[in-house]
């Protein structure tokens, strides 16, 4: 035995990345005494209970706990649960999800594919007995009913288990398997942030309904060449360019009648959105599927109808945003919308806010505000490099919650608000409950301490103002200049320099190895303007371009050996890092390409379409834009540097295909290169020892590729001095 401390590697893997134990997933109760929140019981546990916050008393109670509900089995997930759970992201188990009636009161949620309710004032839990394996179980906002999709159907059971019955479901003679009502199609739920695929009425008497019919969509096939017993898995991936799946929407009544809801489905044929409160008819927003026009339009659930509420148009693309639209209380449309340069909140026909503020998302409307999370904006007075606050907007002005440097956002309902906050200078995130704008108590946190702190400066890079971090290692003096390792995402969605300390532990982990870190989100990465995201239109490669700009502005203020510089990066980063190797090696000297998209052909319809526009069409964009085409590399330069590209074989979202065709076309090429198949994982990498290796196999080639390099230059009588 050992008492040696695990590696940071390890630990990172082991705790999720220091995410295991940390509240989230909060809902506050519409009288504001209770918060209901997701928790696992330590830092390296994974299984999340839930639990209940009593506001007034500050105490802590479990609501439901999935060791005694599965009463210690082993959770066993459905190939749709996987799916779902690939598609959002979530590495955790246990109860990963819920939803709850209008008061609170009631929650349901599954495990192993069976379906639980919680009596939150109780803080009981009980099994309903109903067929499964069952997805996406919802409350009605009264209490009395639960829907739930299982077998490509819906279903709604009472909440005492009573009456089980379908109220939509594939007709006998479609197609086994490609028609399903109530769940999201793949590109919804993966480019949309639309993750569910039915709403209730709030009088609890019918719902919305999506019918998906996924059989225009091409079958693709996912297997697992290290279980050549095993067969391999059918999946229906729409990539860019091909038919999309067929969806429908339906208001179903809880006597099985159905009414479908008609629009433009050929001019508009994405669901992007749906809203049904008390406060108008059910919202949906549908887009064209060039993403340039979209259409608010409100249903009527009788005869389903529909008319226009508003429209948009935008010559580059409409982007889609969390929390809208919506209705306020008062009957107004809430939108977010770029307007004058800006993105703006807007209510009604009028917007709320300008320049200032870079609207991010709708977190809650109330008769009085709206509150929103937002970045500063073009005419900000300070850049605020990193940082999102959250605000409350109405008529008379706007006034920041948040005032810590740093990441937050809120959930807010009977004058009740959960602020969670991530700073530079303290570890994971802080949860505070405001009431009245005054703390009334925290949220615990189990999340392990990582045990370093990012040695990080905030900055700006370049004659553009490129939003940058630098990482130093914790110890280093200042002496001498350092090896490079550029550590983007680079793309859309995804910011990675962010004011909050665990944004960087893992790069800082890498700057402890020997490298001076530089994290730089360039054009196209959200949080900055309509006109900084857009720019990538029809030319990924800019991304590239911002790259290098802010490398070489840093290297006038920072110590950065420009003579030895690596990038590191995975799904679009990835890209980023094949791309900075082929097509800049006089800058870039090795690069690790994780799961990278080669071919953006071969990627899915509504994220490559927006950027890149229609392949028949736009071929040269694609081109451009991708690591290889059907004749090969597509536009590499000399010399040849060292590249590391890492897959996983069960990826359904980026296709092991996309680094299989680039290791066949460098090999035709004659690049040395070296390819790294991860069997069994997927998009992301939640294995432990699959995590934790690939750190340190990144650090053992980075140190080999430069060193390498170093050699090369000494030859040529050019060592670096």
């Amino acid at each position: 035995m050992t008492n040696e401390p695990l590696s940071f590697p390890r630990r990172s893997a082991r705790t999720q990345r220091f995410t295991s134990g940390a509240p989230r997933a909060f809902t506050v109760a519409p009288d504001g005494s209770r918060v209901v929140f997701l928790r696992s019981s330590s830092g390296t546990d994974r299984a999340n209970q839930l639990w209940v916050l009593d506001v007034a008393e500050g105490r802590e109670r479990p609501a439901a706990d999935p060791a005694v509900l599965l009463r210690g089995a082993t959770e066993r997930l459905s190939a749709p649960e996987r799916a779902r759970r690939e598609r959002s992201r979530e590495g955790g188990a246990g109860i990963v999800g819920y939803a709850t009636d209008m008061a609170v009161e009631l929650a349901s949620f599954t495990l192993s594919g069976r379906l639980f309710t919680a009596e939150l004032r109780a803080g009981t839990a009980r099994e309903l007995r109903v067929p499964g394996p069952v997805i996406d179980p919802r409350p009605s906002p009264d209490g009395r009913l639960v829907a739930y999709v299982a077998g490509g159907a819906l279903r709604v059971v009472g909440a005492g288990g009573e009456d089980d019955r379908a109220l939509a479901e594939p007709d006998p003679g479609e197609r086994s398997g490609s028609v399903s009502y109530g769940l999201a199609e793949f590109i919804a739920a993966e480019e949309m942030g639309r993750s569910r695929g039915f709403w209730w009425s709030p009088e609890s008497d019918r719902l919305l309904v999506a019918r998906v019919d996924d059989s225009p969509v091409q079958r693709w096939w996912i297997s697992d060449p290290a279980r050549p017993e095993s067969e391999p898995q059918r999946v229906a991936y729409p990539s860019a360019g091909s038919a999309n799946a067929e969806v429908r929407l339906f208001v179903a009544g809880l006597d099985g009648a159905r009414t479908e809801v008609s629009w433009d489905r050929a001019r508009y044929p994405y669901l992007a959105h749906a809203h049904w409160s008390a406060a108008g008819a059910p919202l949906i927003l549908v887009q064209a599927r060039d993403q340039r026009s979209q259409l608010f339009l409100a249903v009527d659930p009788d005869s389903g109808s529909t008319r226009m509420v508003h429209a948009d148009e935008d010559p580059t693309w409409l982007d889609l945003f969390p929390g809208v639209p919506c209705w306020s209380p008062g009957g107004q449309l809430v939108r977010i919308v770029d307007e004058g340069g800006a993105r703006v909140l807007a209510f009604g026909e009028r917007p709320l806010t300008g320049a200032q503020l870079h609207v991010r998302a709708v977190l809650d409307v109330s008769a009085d505000d709206v509150l929103v999370a937002a970045s500063a904006g073009e005419a900000a007075a300070l850049p605020e490099t990193g940082e999102v606050h959250v605000y409350r907007v109405n008529e008379l002005g706007v006034e920041r919650l948040s005032q810590e440097p740093g990441v937050h956002s809120a959930v807010r309902a009977g004058g009740v608000t959960v602020l969670v906050s991530s700073v530079l200078d303290r570890p994971g995130a802080q949860v505070r409950v405001l009431r009245g704008g005054k703390k009334a108590t925290t949220v615990t946190s189990y999340a392990e301490h990582p045990g370093l702190s990012p040695r990080v400066t905030l900055t700006q890079g370049g004659a553009q103002k490129i939003p940058c971090a630098v990482l130093m290692p914790t110890d280093y003096d200042g002496d001498n200049p350092l090896p490079v390792l550029l550590d983007p995402y680079g793309g859309p969605h995804g910011p990675r320099v962010l004011a909050a300390h665990n944004a960087y532990l893992t790069s800082q982990w890498f700057a402890d190895q020997g490298f001076a870190v530089v994290v730089a989100d360039g054009r196209g990465t959200p949080g900055r303007s309509p006109a900084w995201e857009k720019a990538i239109r029809d030319d990924f490669t800019v991304t590239l371009d911002d790259q290098v700009e802010a490398l070489h502005s840093l290297a006038e203020r920072f110590p950065l050996d420009l003579s030895r510089v690596a990038i590191r990066g995975w799904s679009y980063g990835g890209w980023l890092a094949g791309l900075a190797v082929l097509r800049r090696p006089d800058v870039f000297h090795a690069g690790i390409a994780g799961a990278p998209v080669t071919d953006w052909r071969l990627y899915d319809t509504h994220y490559t379409e927006r950027y890149l526009g229609d392949p028949a069409t736009n071929a040269a964009a694609y081109t451009g834009s991708s690591l290889v085409t059907d004749e090969g590399l597509s536009e590499p330069a000399e010399p040849h540097r060292p590249l590391l590209i890492v897959h996983g074989l069960a990826d359904d979202n980026v296709v092991a295909a996309h680094t299989l065709r680039l290791s066949s076309a460098l090999l035709a090429a004659g690049r040395p290169h070296e390819v790294l198949p991860l069997s069994g994982v997927t998009h992301m990498t939640p294995q432990e020892t699959v995590a934790e290796n690939l750190l340190l196999l990144q650090v053992d080639f980075l140190k080999r590729a430069l060193a390498l390099t170093r050699a090369e230059r000494s030859e040529d009588g050019n060592e670096p001095g």
